[in-house]
């Protein structure tokens, strides 16, 4: 396998004029046990550039979530840097912080992380309450989105009168609330049936290209890997390749009669070796 640092430094990139909005530079996160060091990242160097849709993949403890986290501003690095649109993450107060995550970057979570007693609507117009729009702005936005994400007679619905993909729904509505340059969603899809988890992420990729989002997922699922643009794999808390989705060998199986995607060829090994936490061959 090559070496994960070679790997950084040259990675397989879309458009180099294309602005980056994400960048991190050797960030490492240490974790202190008693006398012991134990490093979820460990040195990672990447660039996402504007309106990509990324991957982030790895068996669990890999770091994958750590950078998730880095990046979406949820965590500070030990040490090296991490930059949202070239502005250095941890160097912003507890206000500055807040703003970032309210009007820059928007989150979906594995379990959807809705407000029980409120609607649709209200669990999409908080965040837009929170930036300052007035009620009726916010409502006519809420609607909006619900109705662009296929939910425009539910908005006076609760989350325990949703199915899982309908709430998720909700959930990548909230997201886009107040028009974020990123969409951060971890393990969007881990707890809906096969169906329901490839409409979210053909939902995902709709928004992508019709608002140029960027979107970067932490996830295990394969069927992600036929709308991003590039997967970073993580590994021992560094990169372990990038690959850009032209490169892979993707088709498409089925089981009981659902989609699945999947990578066929060479690319086999590499895939589910990874997922396994086993190191790929090269």
């Amino acid at each position: 396998m090559a070496d994960a640092a070679t790997v950084q430094e040259t990675p397989a990139a879309p458009d180099a004029s294309v602005q980056n909005i994400v960048r991190t530079k050797n960030v490492t996160k240490i974790y202190r046990m008693g006398d012991e060091e134990v490093y979820a990242l460990n040195g990672v160097t990447v660039e996402i550039k504007q309106g990509e849709y990324i991957s982030i993949m790895g068996p669990s403890g890999s770091g994958k979530s750590t950078l998730f986290n880095m990046v979406g501003g949820l965590d500070k690095p030990s040490t090296g840097s991490v930059y949202i649109d070239e502005v250095d993450v941890a160097q912003l107060d507890a206000y500055e912080l807040a703003w970032l995550r309210c009007r820059k970057i928007g989150y979906i979570f594995q379990s959807f992380n809705l407000i029980p007693v409120m609607t649709a609507l209200e669990n999409v117009t908080l965040p837009m309450t929170f930036a300052g729009l007035t009620t009726d702005e916010a409502r006519d936005k809420g609607c909006e989105l619900l109705e662009l994400v296929g939910l425009g007679e539910r908005v006076l619905h609760k989350p325990f009168q949703l199915s899982g993909g309908q709430q998720q729904r909700v959930a990548i509505a909230r997201a886009m609330a107040n028009d974020p340059a990123i969409l951060l969603a971890d393990e969007p899809t881990g707890n809906l049936d096969l169906s329901t988890g490839r409409e979210i992420i053909e939902l995902m990729r709709e928004m992508n290209e019709k608002s140029g989002v960027t979107i970067i997922s932490a996830t295990h699922d394969m069927k992600m890997l036929s709308v991003s643009d590039r997967i970073i794999w993580i590994r021992d808390g560094q990169i372990a390749k990038i690959e850009r989705r032209e490169d892979l060998d993707i088709e498409v199986g089925s089981i009981d009669g659902e989609e699945t995607g999947g990578v066929s060829g060479g690319q086999v090994s590499h895939t589910e070796q990874s997922l396994r936490g086993e190191t790929p061959e090269e």
